[in-house]
């Protein structure tokens, strides 16, 4: 199982994630997220494929170009709808895999993607991610998908439990952010340690 944490604003905490066994790392570039990564080129220093680069914008180019720049190997982009179609074949064309937001709600346009985040809808909580709400689990994405909203270490296993048979066919991990944190955008050892762990111990 895949354990993602999000959130990253520092190297620090970049190389903490790491030493706890982090398969992905997100960096927020995005200023209006209280996690907003304000220098992603210290941040992601050393970081490489594991990296995933979380923004918001209307055109993907402009993200894959910032993504290779710093050597990430993921883009996660809030985009708009008819962005979201192609998204898939511009990154797998720059050498990027796709970890494609996918919304908790209904009536939504297929987009491929190499994997989903599965999260809140932001018409829930006003945010795009890191919110620590969670959601209902009614709306599942096309495919295999990280399961995010409100998670940590403490209930990461019920919530994957939880899910149908269905979906706990299609999961493959999960994301957390804010539940992971001292203060917004600073993480704890501890608690990024006991998410991780979990995480790597769920069978499905």
């Amino acid at each position: 199982m895949i354990a993602k944490v999000c959130g990253i604003t520092n190297n620090e905490d970049a190389r903490m994630a790491l030493d706890a066994d982090a398969d992905l790392i997100g960096f927020v570039c995005y200023p209006a997220s209280p996690r907003h990564c304000v220098d992603l080129a210290s941040a992601s220093a050393g970081i490489g494929a594991r990296g995933v680069l979380v923004t918001v914008g209307d055109r993907i180019e402009s993200m894959i170009q910032e993504a290779k720049c710093h050597a990430l190997g993921w883009i996660q982009p809030y985009l708009p709808t008819h962005e979201r179609i192609n998204a898939l074949t511009h990154a797998h064309a720059a050498g990027l895999k796709l970890l494609l937001p996918w919304p908790d709600s209904a009536d939504q346009p297929m987009a491929e993607a190499d994997l989903y985040v599965w999260e809140t809808a932001p018409a829930q909580t006003g945010l795009h991610g890191g919110s620590g709400q969670s959601h209902a689990a009614k709306f599942p994405p096309p495919g295999p998908f990280l399961l995010a909203g409100g998670l940590d270490g403490g209930n990461v296993r019920d919530r994957i439990n939880a899910l149908t048979q269905d979906q706990r066919s299609q999961c493959r991990g999960a994301d957390a952010a804010s539940r992971l944190e001292t203060s917004p955008g600073h993480k704890s050892a501890s608690k990024v340690q006991q998410f991780t762990s979990t995480v790597h111990a769920c069978t499905l």
